[in-house]
Order: C-alpha cells, then sequence, then structure tokens
C-alpha cells in the first residue's frame, strides 16, 4: 500500500545514522554500484550494465518509529520472464527478534513504473527495532528514501562482527537469479547467518573470470574471504582451465593470505538427459579441485575447493525455475551446505 495520506518524515540513508553496505565502492563514491562507476581497468560492457543492479545491498538501521515506508526510483522497470517483479526491483524488510533476523514484509507495486512508494509496516508498537532493507537484485537503484514517524528515533544498528567482507564472485545464480524477492539470494540468507558485510559481486552471464576482474576484486578492501562462483558462466573447459589459476594468482599477490573458496556449480536438469552436458561438468569439476590440491602442495594453505554440485540435493531438478537457476528452495538448500563451509573457514 502507498502513504499519500499518511504523516511520515522522509529520510536519506546516505546520512548517519543509517548504514548501507553491500557496495564496495559505495564509501569513496556514493553510489548504489557494485563496481566503480569509471573502473581502473575495461571491463566488458554487460558487466558495465549489470554492475548498476544492486545485488546484496542492504540498509540497516534501529528506529521506535510505529511506520516504515519506502520511496524509490528505479533505474528501468522489471522486465525479467524468470524473476517477478518483487526480486528484480523490490525492497524486502527484515526484523530483528533477539538473535534472528526474520522477513517482515517486501514490496509490492505497479511493475509498469519505475518510481514507487510503499508502506512496509505500519502501527507497530512504539518500541526500538533493528530494520534491514535488501535492495532489488536485478535492477538500478537511483534514489530511496525511508519513511518514518516524523517524531521517530533512528539509531545506529548493531555492528558486525568485525569490519571485514565476505567476496562472493560469479554469475546469474550468485546475483539472486531466480529468487521470489530480495532476501532469498544465497549470499543474503547468508548475511543473516554470518555477522559480516557481504559483496555480492554476481554478473548475469557474465561471470567469466577475466584478469581485469580480478584486478578489481582485489581492490576490495578488508576481505574476510573470496567466494570463486563463476563456473556456470564458462563457456567451456578450456576457460575454466585459462582463467582459474589466473585469477587466483592475481588476487594471491594483493591478498596473499585471504581464504578463497573455490565452489563448483550446482547441477542442472538437463544433466539427466544430455551426457555432454554433464561431463562438461564434471571437466571443470575435476580441475578446480585439482587446481586447488596443486596449490595446497605448493604452499597455500588458504584456499579450499567445495563440490556445490549436491547443494540442491537428491531431488535437485525440482529446485529451479528454469533447470539453471534457483528457486527459494534451491537457495535455502544452498544456504544451507555453504553456512557450515563458510564459518569453519571465517574461524
Amino acid at each position: 500500500m502507498s502513504a499519500p495520506e499518511i504523516a511520515v518524515a522522509w529520510l536519506s540513508p546516505a546520512n548517519p545514522p543509517f548504514r548501507v553496505s553491500g557496495f564496495a565502492w559505495y564509501g569513496v563514491e556514493g553510489k548504489y554500484r557494485r563496481l566503480p562507476q569509471a573502473p581502473r581497468l575495461p571491463i566488458p560492457p554487460v558487466v558495465d550494465k549489470f554492475a548498476n543492479c544492486t545485488s546484496g545491498g542492504q540498509i540497516r538501521f534501529r528506529t521506535d518509529s510505529s511506520l516504515l515506508a519506502v520511496k524509490v526510483k528505479l533505474s528501468g522497470l522489471a522486465d525479467l520472464n524468470n524473476m517477478p517483479a518483487t526480486s528484480q526491483c523490490g525492497f524486502d524488510c527484515y526484523i530483528d527478534i533477539e538473535d534472528q533476523r526474520l522477513f517482515h514484509s517486501t514490496t509490492r507495486y505497479d511493475h509498469t513504473k519505475r518510481d514507487y512508494e510503499m508502506v512496509m509496516y505500519e502501527k507497530m508498537e512504539r518500541q526500538p527495532r533493528a530494520v534491514t532493507l535488501y535492495f532489488p537484485l536485478y535492477q538500478g537503484v537511483e534514489e530511496v528514501q525511508i519513511g518514518l514517524d516524523p517524531d521517530a528515533d533512528v539509531s545506529e544498528p548493531g555492528k558486525y562482527a568485525s569490519d571485514k567482507r565476505v567476496i562472493v564472485y560469479g554469475t546469474s545464480i550468485t546475483q539472486g537469479a531466480s529468487a521470489a524477492r530480495p532476501g532469498m539470494s544465497y549470499t543474503n540468507i547468508l548475511s543473516r547467518r554470518i555477522p559480516l558485510e557481504f559483496i555480492n559481486l554476481g554478473f548475469s552471464g557474465s561471470g567469466r573470470g577475466e584478469p581485469e576482474l580480478a584486478k578489481l576484486v582485489s581492490d576490495i578492501s578488508g576481505p574476510a574471504c573470496l567466494v570463486l562462483d563463476y563456473e556456470a558462466n564458462c563457456p567451456s573447459p578450456e576457460h575454466m582451465e585459462k582463467t582459474l589459476p589466473e585469477f587466483i594468482r592475481i588476487y594471491r599477490d594483493v591478498h596473499p593470505d585471504v581464504p578463497i573458496l573455490v565452489l563448483s556449480k550446482i547441477r542442472y536438469a538437463r544433466e539427466l538427459f544430455d551426457d555432454a552436458l554433464l561431463e562438461k561438468r564434471l571437466r571443470m569439476q575435476r580441475f578446480q579441485r585439482e587446481t586447488v590440491e596443486r596449490l595446497n602442495r605448493q604452499g597455500d594453505r588458504n584456499i579450499y575447493f567445495y563440490d556445490g554440485s549436491g547443494l540442491l540435493g537428491a531431488n535437485f531438478h525440482e529446485c529451479t525455475v528454469d533447470g539453471v537457476h534457483p528457486t527459494d528452495l534451491g537457495f535455502m538448500r544452498m544456504a544451507d551446505g555453504l553456512t557450515p563451509v563458510l564459518q569453519k573457514l571465517l574461524q
């Protein structure tokens, strides 16, 4: 529902005590963008395009407001055929109850428009609560404002366990296709379980491990770990064999001790009917595993391999929208499998 007649104070999350996270260059550029506006190295135009999508972005704060609304100006319209407007262009609202961050509501709006205003909740008891708003997964956000009671108190959210960041580089699956709403991408689920800032660098169809991207990823300060989840966008095993060792080498030159997790991809439904597709995945999986084992033998004890083919479970073919991109069920299973892996790696 919109809030045209309700008394609302509109505030910018760019100002304290609101905290914007998930955009590695936000502190310098103040833009809701996942790569620099003018990268220091040439990047593929399609990567530059998808860098404007705000997947992984969060707004966090505490307030005693009885009302929460958002006013949003998008960069474009909802236009995907495998994702609803709620996830492509919407915001999710989560509220902390004790030590859990629980879903409350999502924006539902006229998807033929680029601008919308939405009440996330109203008539709540006036008591302090921690709020997290998740940005859209597949659209740019030019402006967002937070609507609260005019006399509401607003304070800083709780701090992360440290100022370190979990960086995840990958594909459309990493970016969040095809979650039903923003909070259900696997990196956002993980962010509710692991108290660190997550940086989502999934680029739809375009996570191909280019050395320029490795160098830009290396520019991100304070990494807690790096997850490489880009197999699904490799056009061939030869491409993986060319790019993975070089990506790791470039990153290691800058961050010699940061844990790196090489994650092979989930299974596709069509593998049940296409032996060549299955063999392609198995070959790339073997190469990733062997690369990590080789680097371990050479003395790098902070690089790990995880076989992602089992993340969706035995009935993996029922966990996607289109045989490739997970549903909310698929993303929850991915997060369930990866949570203990990352928790151990981050100890």
